[in-house]
């Protein structure tokens, strides 16, 4: 397979992951404006089935072929800073999602889907820990964006 046709699928990944992230988001604030049980619920299930369709996916075409690249053209993973670093920021990325973000995803739907049990109150408690994780997963592929565009450090 040709360098260009790998590069060009690790783009594709990185946009189909970070692009879901941010979508994500988005979606949560719109919900969040409404303030019915009901659109936090529908939107969240939205966020979650997209998070299986785009940004896991995406999240694999982006490490196979971000691997496949740089083995493609010679480069150690390891000792390539601008590579070593990325790869940092996507296993912190991962990291907050899986600990962070789709813990708090979890706890919302089940309070959403429990009428007796919802209260704005108790959906901010965990709004708040999936906006800290969020953030975490989000801003640490933004800085791999950056440190693989600039090739930092180099």
């Amino acid at each position: 397979m040709s360098y260009l046709i790998i590069l060009f699928l690790h783009l594709l990944g990185v946009i189909t992951f970070v692009g879901n992230l941010l979508i994500g988001l988005y979606w949560k604030s719109i919900a969040e404006k409404k303030v019915t049980r009901q659109s936090i619920e529908y939107t969240l299930e939205g966020i979650m089935r997209t998070d299986k369709i785009f940004t896991m996916p995406g999240l694999i075409v982006l490490i196979l072929f971000g691997i496949g690249g740089a083995a493609h053209v010679g480069f150690n993973l390891l000792t390539t800073g601008w590579i070593f670093w990325s790869i940092i920021m996507i296993i912190i990325s991962g990291a907050a999602y899986m600990g962070g973000v789709l813990p708090a995803q979890k706890k919302i739907l089940a309070l959403t889907k429990d009428e007796d049990k919802y209260t704005m109150e108790q959906y901010k408690v965990h709004a708040k820990q999936w906006n800290l994780w969020g953030t975490i997963a989000l801003v640490a592929p933004i800085i791999a964006i950056i440190l693989m565009t600039l090739k930092i450090p180099d």
